[in-house]
């Protein structure tokens, strides 16, 4: 069994930053990728950052420059969150595919980050 735990959210004024945590333990061989994902009020959920195994990040256009996705070697998974704005307010949920008796993809609990003006 595998769990995503994710921590660090918050509220915040506009401008302020913030790191969110996303720690996977269980049965875990290895982790091919590692990904935020946010859900405001009344919109779909969106991916907002992705790292591969390798190191390779991508990022959603509304957050380039000013979210950074970075990942230790103890399968804990980070987003800073720089600059923030209003719209930024969301859950922001972990996701990851990850090998240990099988292949599959978990997402975790979610936290609540919420951006002031």
């Amino acid at each position: 069994q595998v769990q995503l735990v994710e921590s660090g959210g918050g509220l915040v004024q506009a401008g302020g930053s913030l790191r969110l945590s996303c720690a996977a333990s269980g049965s875990i061989f290895r982790i091919n990728f590692m990904e935020w994902y946010r859900q405001a009020p009344g919109k779909q959920r969106e991916l907002v950052a992705r790292i591969t195994s390798g190191g390779i990040t991508n990022y959603a256009d509304s957050v380039k420059g000013r979210f950074t996705i970075s990942r230790d070697n103890k399968n804990t998974v980070y987003l800073r969150l720089n600059s923030l704005k209003p719209e930024d307010t969301a859950v922001y949920y972990c996701h990851a595919e990850i090998g240990g008796f099988g292949l599959s993809r978990y997402w975790g609990q979610g936290t609540q980050v919420t951006v002031s003006s």
